[in-house]
């Protein structure tokens, strides 16, 4: 009976791995008996640079379980990149990371609303424009040194998957509830590009981190986010401040530069993905398989005026608007 129900497992799994477009993975899957830990809430940290992209935080999982990967700006590949975040998915009696990729537009991430933009359905940070990335202030956190802006909260509201409960994983029993609109199985198929090498290092230095560990720190990462990539020999120090990931988090202040005596910004929880407290995860002895490789949100500082909201430019490649309106705002849509 136990080989019997162990082959249907397999058939299960197999049929899974089958469903999912060929362009949207690469490389060995990942894949865990039991559920990711809530996702956290945290603040994010001001875009460093022109041409950056947010990469919000996620679960990744590693010899001693799942392991928090801190959200970071990252710089874009090429023109035109954007990116759509991995996300765990319930298939076949197991949880699997479908690992994110860059590409023209944002396509499936299984309805998990990451916050800054990552809303559950599409992407509502930004578009390019005549070769420059256009940050949407009403979702992210752009700066004071970044003026290539607009205002659109329509978009926002029209791609949040509301998600109180912060789930971090789509499908299966509390999990999202999103199948794949038209739009985002097209956009899923489209070429990709895998993560950047400085998002490997990044997610490498997390992993060697036993405090990014959920069975350390009980489900409540201390390193949340960076304004940086880390890389395997400076971890986070570099990078980010104190800060706490309870629903009442007080201000964040980050490295501007990456450098030890680099200048520093703060930052609110008016750019943050606000929510509830994350609970700690409890650990059974994970099954593991083959699986999916990993490749590899603002009050501005103090007293800049908001400008007020300006229509969206023309995209270059439009997004997914799909699915019924829902709250606006920074929080994890669960």
């Amino acid at each position: 009976m136990k080989r019997m129900l162990r082959s249907v497992r397999w058939m299960l799994f197999a049929l899974l791995l089958a469903a999912i477009p060929a362009s949207s993975y690469a490389g060995v899957f990942i894949s865990v008996g039991f559920a990711p830990p809530v996702l956290p809430v945290y603040v994010q940290p001001p875009c460093p640079e022109p041409g950056w992209m947010w990469t919000p935080g996620y679960w990744a999982y590693g010899d001693d379980g799942y392991y928090w990967v801190p959200g970071t700006w990252v710089p874009a590949p090429y023109v035109g990149a954007l990116w759509t975040p991995g996300y765990w998915g319930w298939g076949g009696g197991l949880y699997v990371w479908h690992p994110g990729y860059w590409g023209t537009h944002v396509g499936y991430y299984g309805g998990v609303n990451y916050g800054f933009g990552y809303m559950g359905i599409g992407f509502a940070g930004g578009v390019w424009a005549g070769g420059a990335f256009r940050y949407n202030a009403a979702v992210m956190n752009v700066g004071p040194g970044i003026h290539n802006t607009y205002r659109d909260t329509t978009i926002v509201r029209n791609t949040t998957i509301i998600n109180n409960n912060h789930v971090a994983y789509s499908g299966g029993r509390g999990g999202i509830n999103h199948p794949a609109t038209a739009q985002e199985t097209a956009y899923s198929r489209e070429p990709h590009q895998a993560a950047t090498s400085f998002q490997a290092q990044h997610e490498t230095a997390a992993r060697g981190n036993v405090t990014s560990y959920a069975s350390h720190n009980g489900g409540h990462p201390t390193n949340l986010a960076v304004a940086r990539p880390m890389s395997a020999n400076t971890g986070a120090r570099a990078n980010i401040g104190s800060q706490s990931s309870g629903a009442g988090a007080g201000k964040a202040t980050f490295s501007s530069a990456g450098g030890a005596g680099a200048g520093k910004v703060t930052s609110s929880p008016q750019y943050s993905n606000r929510g509830l407290t994350p609970r700690p995860q409890a650990r059974p002895s994970p099954q593991q398989h083959q699986a999916y490789q990993p490749a590899p949100q603002h009050q501005a500082p103090q007293s800049r005026p908001q400008p007020p909201e300006r229509a969206a430019p023309q995209e270059h490649g439009g997004q997914p608007h799909g699915g019924q309106p829902h709250n606006e705002g920074h929080e994890h849509g669960r």
